[in-house]
């Protein structure tokens, strides 16, 4: 059995695939985990990757499938593989199907695990990690019992750095952009296998037995040859007398009709246990069928209650949204009437200030014009007294 396992982060590859481990008895190969492996292990081809990476640079598809050679050529390999994080693009995979080509192992299936861009996101931003035992949660679908805490062993639960909105966006549209593409290049193959991601792990799970099952076991059927021997012809009996001849022509008449009689009853009675045996099997598949109808409407109102639920969640979250921007709208407004009347405030002390000024002006003007009427005043007493003096004088 050898699988490629395709599909966007956060779609649960990563699960199924320790199941099918589990279940089949195959390794699980990732690129991630050989270079690892190979860097520590200090192989040439692990070198030749660690001074890549060191150098900043992306470790070559040619060292990549050097390893996934070696891995492959290991024993527990030998009964099949399931190939995880590789290919990405279409030259990784033509690079990849020329490998297995030549070391006779040829991908059976490409089993693409389908989940909807909205869940994704949903998964990948509520996700929540365990700090001490590495239990994963999730806010939206799978809360812990007590918020921030481990329901397992009590620990903090964290959120990663990339888990955010932004970053989960731009990773899904690399994916669709990388993905797409390949997906059709192993359609055109005719082994892509659909599965959605959705629902419990053990539904998507027995849906991905129910695919595996229908793949060829590999071997070539038997083929059965007879060989077919002539039968030798009877002897011809010479002729003899026409009454002893008529007699045994009755005979044997006789002896074909018992024969005949015998071949029915036989008929009949197999006909009869086949015609059971056919109503048993009629039952047995009507009995299947309602079992299957009913597992799958059990999934079907599992399903609606889940989107039920989701809906319900969006509105809430609508609802909150309108309810914090019509807050914040009467804070902006609140704010700006603030700002109004504080102008308004400042605008009639100017204009107090102007009228205190004004009259101030004014004040100072009548002064200072009484200061030059009496000025004038007694200029014009001064003048008479003057004039007094010298008609006094004359």
């Amino acid at each position: 059995m050898r699988i490629v396992l395709i599909g966007a982060p956060g779609g649960g590859k990563g699960t199924q695939a320790k199941l099918l481990v589990e279940k089949y008895g195959i390794p699980q190969i990732s690129t991630g985990d050989l270079l690892r492996e190979a860097v520590a292990a200090g192989s040439p081809l692990g070198m030749r990757a660690k001074s890549a990476m060191e150098a900043g640079q992306l470790v070559s598809d040619d060292i990549v499938l050097g390893m996934i050679r070696e891995r492959l050529s290991k024993v527990d390999a030998q009964r099949g593989f399931i190939l995880d994080g590789f290919p990405r693009n279409i030259p990784q995979a033509e690079s990849l199907d020329n490998l297995l080509d030549e070391m006779g192992k040829a991908l059976q299936v490409s089993l693409l695990i389908d989940v909807d861009f909205n869940i994704l996101m949903q998964r990948l931003t509520g996700r929540r990690t365990c700090g001490q035992c590495g239990a994963i949660f999730n806010v939206h679908t799978s809360p812990p019992r007590m918020e921030g805490r481990c329901d397992k062993c009590g620990g903090e639960l964290t959120q990663r750095a990339d888990d955010n909105e932004e970053t989960v966006g731009q990773r899904l549209k690399v994916y669709e952009a990388q993905t797409a593409p390949l997906i059709e290049y192993y359609r055109r193959q005719g082994i892509v296998r659909t599965v959605q991601g959705v629902g419990e792990i053990e539904d998507i799970f027995s849906a991905i037995e129910r695919i595996l099952d229908t793949l060829p076991s590999g071997e070539a059927p038997a083929v059965a040859v007879a060989s077919a021997s002539k039968a030798e012809p009877e002897p011809v009996q010479q002729p003899v007398k026409k009454a002893v001849a008529k007699k045994k022509t009755a005979k044997k008449k006789a002896a074909k009709k018992k024969a005949t009689k015998k071949k029915v009853a036989a008929k009949k009675k197999t006909s009869g246990k086949k015609k059971t045996t056919k109503k048993k099997v009629a039952k047995k598949k009507v009995t299947k069928k309602k079992a299957k109808k009913k597992v799958a409407k059990k999934k079907a109102a599992k399903k609606k209650s889940k989107k039920k639920v989701a809906k319900k969640k969006a509105a809430k979250k609508k609802a909150k949204k309108k309810v914090a921007k019509k807050k914040s709208k009467k804070k902006v407004a609140k704010k700006k009437a603030a700002k109004k009347k504080a102008k308004k405030k400042v605008a009639k002390k100017k204009a107090a200030k102007k009228k205190a000024k004004k009259k101030v002006a004014k004040k100072k003007a009548k002064k200072k014009a009484k200061k030059k009427v009496a000025k004038k005043k007694s200029k014009k007493k001064v003048a008479k007294k003057k004039a007094k003096k010298k008609a006094r004088r004359r």
